[in-house]
């Protein structure tokens, strides 16, 4: 079964924030899908057996903290 997460993560400003960020969080196990909008400095994460804090360190590995 297919689950979604939506994370805030303010520090992001460009292109190279968004291939960061989708790089490290798509290397996760489970992930399907990574959606970043800089506008709304959400990151979406779509998968099965998302693990919240796995998804989190992978964002800081990007250099980015959620908020």
């Amino acid at each position: 079964m297919s689950e979604t997460l939506t994370l805030s993560v303010p520090g992001m400003t460009c292109g190279h924030c968004e291939a960061s960020v989708k790089k490290e969080v798509g290397s996760i196990a489970g992930v399907a899908d990574v959606n970043v909008n800089l506008d709304t400095k959400d990151v979406v994460v779509t998968g099965t057996g998302l693990d919240r804090d796995a998804v989190v360190a992978a964002i800081d590995e990007a250099g980015f903290d959620v908020a």
